[in-house]
């Protein structure tokens, strides 16, 4: 069984994976807003994957014998001034995810709890792959710039984002 110090940073990270879930669904709202389907749909399904490492870790807490506590989830940023804005705030939140999941990890082996750091390497590694995925749509979001044409181009790319 996990010690309480570490149940307490894994529900942290439950409800920081539901708020990111939240942040996703608020920008593919302001993208279907701007007419831009694609990136709508690259930022729900980017909102499921979220859903989804909150049940990991859900799961993972009551398989421990723990309690999961959630928390309120506050209302995210609901528009911005540019895509580039929104899409800047994507690579943040998951740069700042990254930063907790190492935060997380560092209790787990501050507490001896062995199950939960080999539990948490699925999710080291699956910061590497966000991380790439946000910051390579930004630097094509900077790369069109103004350009309506290859704008609508990279939309019609979002759009082909497995769910």
């Amino acid at each position: 069984m996990s010690s309480e110090k570490v149940f307490r940073a894994l529900n942290e990270q439950l409800n920081a994976e539901l708020r990111n879930a939240y942040l996703y669904l608020a920008m593919a709202s302001f993208f279907a807003e701007k007419g831009l389907s694609g990136f709508s749909h690259f930022f729900r399904v980017q909102a499921r994957e979220e859903l989804g490492h909150a049940m990991k870790i859900y799961d993972y807490i009551l398989d421990r014998g723990g309690r999961v506590v959630l928390s309120d989830v506050p209302a995210p940023k609901q528009s911005w001034d540019s895509i580039l804005s929104a899409v800047s705030d994507f690579v943040r939140s998951e740069e700042e995810n990254t930063r907790r999941i190492w935060r997380l990890v560092d209790v787990a082996r501050e507490e001896g709890d062995k199950a939960t750091e080999v539990f948490l390497n699925w999710f080291v590694e699956e910061q590497v792959e966000e991380e790439k995925l946000a910051q390579g749509l930004l630097a094509k979001v900077k790369l069109v710039g103004d350009n309506p044409v290859a704008l609508l181009a990279l939309d019609r790319e979002l759009a082909k984002r497995e769910e």
